[in-house]
Formats: C-alpha cells, sequence, structure tokens
C-alpha cells in the first residue's frame, strides 16, 4: 500500500480510494484528502502541457518519457520523475498515455516495464495517443483482464491549447467508467465527446485525421498549381480564405505554405502519414469499395514522410510545387 493510499485510509477507512475518486478535484485541498496521483507517460508536443495541467489543477503527479530533458521544467514545479513506465504506475489513480504511435503504446503499457505491470486493480488507463482501431481495442481487452478500467481518449486541439486545457476530448468507454474518469479528463479537456464503446473514440480520431490529410494534400496540389501557372499568390491566398473550401485546416496551413514559414512545427509529416494509414486500414476493413482519396492522401504523406518525416506536415509543398 503506498503513502498516498495509507494516509486516505487513515481519514476514510477501507473505502479511502473510492472516496478519493467521488470528490471533485476543487475539493482536494484543506479537507485533509490526498490529491490524487496522476502517471504521466509521454511528453511530446502534445504530452508536456497536457502534464503541466495536471500540476496546475493540484494532482500529484509522476512522469517518464525516453527523454528526461523535456521533463526538466515539469519536475521544477512539483513533478516526480519515475524510472520507467512501471515505476510511474505505482500508486497511480489514473495512468495517462500520450505516446506516438501502436508500438509505444504497447512498449509503456505492456513491455517489461510497462504501467500494467504495477498499475493495481482498479486503475484508469486513459489512453490519449493516437493509435489503430485494432490496437485500441485490443487494449481495452488487455488492461481489462488486468483489472484496470481503459478509455481510448485521443484529443484534438493544437499544443497552446493542450496548455491551456481547452483539448477536445474523444473517448472511448463504457458510461460509468468515463464518468468515474471525468476528474482526470477535466484538467486537460474543455470538451469531453463520447462515442460509445472502447475503440470508438479512436475512430472518430481516425476519420478526423485523414479528412485533415485530405485536406492539407489536395491544398499543397492547388497551390502548386497556382505557384507553376503564375498566379498572384496574394490574391490566391485571400480568396481561398474567403472561399467555402476554408476550413480551419486550409486557413492555417495555406498561410503559411505559401510564405514557406514551417517554423514551430505542431504535427509532423511522419505523424500525418502514420494516422492516416491507421484510418486506411479501417476503411479497408469496413467498406466494400477500396478508399481511393484516401489513399492517394496516404502516398501522399508518405513522400513527405521519407523526405522530411520530422518537418511540419505542411511543408510538404515544397515537394509538390516543382514545375514539370
Amino acid at each position: 500500500m503506498g503513502r498516498a493510499q495509507r494516509r486516505a485510509r487513515r481519514v476514510h477507512g477501507r473505502n479511502a480510494r473510492a472516496a478519493r475518486l467521488r470528490h471533485p478535484r476543487g475539493r482536494y485541498r484543506g479537507r485533509g484528502l490526498a490529491m490524487p496521483r496522476v502517471a504521466f507517460i509521454g511528453l511530446g508536443r502534445m504530452g508536456h502541457g497536457m502534464a503541466g495541467r495536471y500540476l496546475d489543477a493540484g494532482f500529484t503527479v509522476t512522469l517518464w518519457n525516453r527523454s528526461k530533458a523535456k521533463a526538466e521544467d515539469l519536475i521544477a514545479g512539483g513533478a516526480t520523475w519515475a524510472s520507467s513506465p512501471a515505476d510511474a504506475a505505482i500508486d497511480a489513480d489514473a495512468v495517462v498515455t500520450m505516446v506516438a504511435d501502436d508500438e509505444a503504446s504497447r512498449a509503456v503499457w505492456l513491455g517489461p516495464d510497462g504501467a500494467a505491470k504495477t498499475a493495481r486493480a482498479g486503475t484508469i488507463a486513459i489512453e490519449c495517443s493516437t493509435v489503430s482501431y485494432d490496437h485500441a481495442r485490443e487494449m481495452g481487452r488487455e488492461l481489462k483482464a488486468r483489472g484496470l478500467i481503459y478509455i481510448d481518449c485521443p484529443v484534438t486541439g493544437l499544443p497552446d491549447a493542450a496548455a491551456a486545457g481547452k483539448l477536445t476530448l474523444l473517448a472511448g468507454a463504457d458510461a460509468a467508467d468515463l464518468e468515474r474518469a471525468r476528474a482526470f479528463l477535466e484538467p486537460i479537456g474543455s470538451t469531453i465527446r463520447h462515442f460509445g464503446a472502447v475503440g470508438s473514440g479512436t475512430v472518430y480520431k481516425l476519420i478526423n485525421n485523414l479528412m485533415g490529410a485530405i485536406q492539407i494534400a489536395g491544398l499543397a496540389e492547388g497551390l502548386a498549381i497556382a505557384e507553376q501557372a503564375g498566379l498572384d499568390m496574394k490574391l490566391v491566398l485571400d480568396s481561398i480564405q474567403a472561399g467555402v473550401a476554408a476550413s480551419p485546416q486550409v486557413q492555417r496551413h495555406s498561410k503559411r505554405m505559401v510564405a514557406r514559414d514551417f517554423s514551430g512545427a505542431t504535427f509532423t509529416a511522419a505523424l500525418r502519414h502514420k494516422d492516416a494509414a491507421y484510418a486506411v486500414k479501417l476503411a479497408e476493413s469496413l467498406l466494400a469499395d477500396k478508399p481511393l482519396v484516401s489513399r492517394a492522401a496516404v502516398e501522399a504523406y508518405a513522400q513527405a514522410k521519407a523526405a522530411m518525416p520530422d518537418d511540419d506536415e505542411g511543408k510538404m509543398i515544397e515537394l509538390v510545387s516543382r514545375p514539370k
């Protein structure tokens, strides 16, 4: 039994853990209750800001990331560094992961030093990573068999929204499990959309990111045509921004593509390719016909990934806009 659990039991008796989780986080302070303990795994562009939100909300936070350097400011702010995901999960009330892909997710949950190795029964396992549908379902089964409560909860929003706690959370879970996890979701998201059972949040996230891939790849080709045809690119940009096709993705990336300003990358070509490929795999398992448009987007991002994997996804225009 960990220190936090023993302390809560002294205050609330044998049902201490349930008592802790029933209290909204704002009621913990000044009432003799131990603050909820969150293990946060993965401190990339999104994860770093998300972990900071738990600190801001007063949670007890333990961190693990492949590179400790990314955690230094959070540690200075009160977080504890763990030597492994398994170490981070000890005594945690919730484990939140934000990693790159299926392989990384499996490693931090089920690897030799994975969080599931030490997480106690009843721990809430929140997968915020964008993974494949099959992987989300598999993790749900694996972690449930180990007594954990698994929620697939990928997010939408940019790093500044992550740092401000204004992400949109796309949840797949039993309704009762989602309600139990709500206190651990509210610090990182201003909107929670419950799509249904485990895996359903991931389905929508893949749809969302596939549509983004199609829009950005199509935008790159459209702008490339305009450039090579010699159009006034300021007029083209103004027309796109005011036109009916100006989705938030198109509005944001058209400016950056025309200016060739890709500083402060928020989403890389490699990650966009990964998400689109996961979406195509799902589409091929569900649809009678081949998803031709989606496959074209995957191919476009395969080329961008090969040339510039860690650069901003919009930089693909440099591959597209070349004269014949």
